[in-house]
């Protein structure tokens, strides 16, 4: 696993020069998740494109079960593409095009994220600095395969990748995602009041993280119900701000064939992506800033109460601020009174 994240890594050494070291992430990781579902979707690609002429000569949408049914494709998403990474190569010439279009081919549950990764404007940076066919070429050389790489693998080594691109910006790894040790003790924990119910026939269960990050609470909470108990099922759910987070959890949940619906892109404290819905368990590691920030963008920097909690607004109003200043209006009568 560290051999794959480190060949990947190694890629950012073309970015130098025209790319600083804290935008590295930003080519690295989608590229990465391209690559996986690209391998992912190879062995039943030659039946999906006859399948998908077929329903567009009968003018049918494409639909998974239809796919499913057809073509033995047991995967959620789809693409409905020619091209591959490997064929793309193939023609240099035309390969920003081919690319997009590549892209663009994903069912919309997968196109998702790569609008969030801002994919296009990547492959624009890529292809004005030259180096779009290298970067193609590097990634197509790495074997993705699940086959080789297991989806719990994979998210070894997208943890790997998230930790060198926190390293490379500047920043604490754990404001991108929970180190994995970490993450299983918390699994036991919560599991630990179940244990033996859970060990216990074709049970299925709900987890839920409205901080997810990059999906490895979910993940290894289904791996080690997994563990426990085989004939179980863990359906996930999830939220998560950060739109790169948010791209890689969303990718890890579609290759796991889990409701790629259930992980929702938004602030889980302003919209609430699963208002009304409940599950068996939550577990969360929540952001927690430096500086918590009023309502009009600067810190506080008032020692009261409220600056210890990450929303300090009521209103419009900063609430310290309100309260600072009610707190100065009181002493300043009382001091007047007792001058008097």
């Amino acid at each position: 696993m560290s051999k794959h994240a480190s060949f990947i890594w190694g890629i950012a050494d073309l970015l130098r020069g025209n790319f600083k070291a804290h935008q590295y992430g930003d080519f690295v990781l989608p590229f990465t998740v391209l690559r996986r579902l690209d391998a992912v979707l190879a062995e039943t690609k030659p039946q999906v494109l006859e399948v998908v002429a077929e329903a567009e000569a009968k003018g049918l949408p494409v639909r998974p079960i239809l796919l499913k049914t057809k073509a033995g494709h047991q995967h959620s998403f789809y693409n409905t593409s020619r091209y591959d990474l490997g064929a793309l190569i193939g023609d240099a010439d035309n390969l920003r095009e081919n690319l997009l279009s590549y892209i663009n081919a994903f069912s919309e549950n997968v196109r998702d994220i790569f609008v969030k990764y801002k994919i296009e404007d990547r492959i624009e940076e890529l292809e004005e600095a030259n180096l779009l066919l290298l970067v193609i070429q590097r990634f197509a050389e790495v074997n993705l395969h699940p086959d080789t790489v297991t989806n719990d693998q994979m998210g070894h080594i997208f943890e790997e990748l998230i930790r060198k691109f926190a390293e490379a910006s500047n920043e604490t790894a754990g404001e991108h995602f929970t180190p994995r040790e970490v993450i299983e003790l918390m699994v036991d924990l919560l599991f630990n009041e179940d244990d033996q119910a859970l060990r216990d026939g074709d049970i299925v269960r709900s987890v839920y993280d409205p901080t997810a990050g990059t999906g490895g609470m979910l993940s290894v909470a289904e791996d080690r119900l997994m563990d426990m108990n085989p004939r179980a099922r863990l359906t996930l759910a999830g939220q998560e701000l950060n739109p790169q987070s948010y791209a890689i959890c969303k990718a890890d949940m579609v290759i796991k064939g889990q409701s790629v619906d259930a992980i929702v892109h938004d602030d889980t404290l302003v919209n609430d992506g699963h208002a009304g819905a409940t599950f068996n368990y939550c577990l969360s590691n929540p952001p927690f800033p430096s500086k918590f920030l009023c309502c009009n963008d600067s810190c506080c920097n008032l020692d009261c109460r409220c600056c210890s909690v990450a929303f300090c607004h009521d209103e419009h109003r900063c609430v310290c601020r309100v309260e600072t200043s009610e707190r100065q209006a009181t002493q300043t009568r009382d001091n007047f009174q007792l001058a008097a």
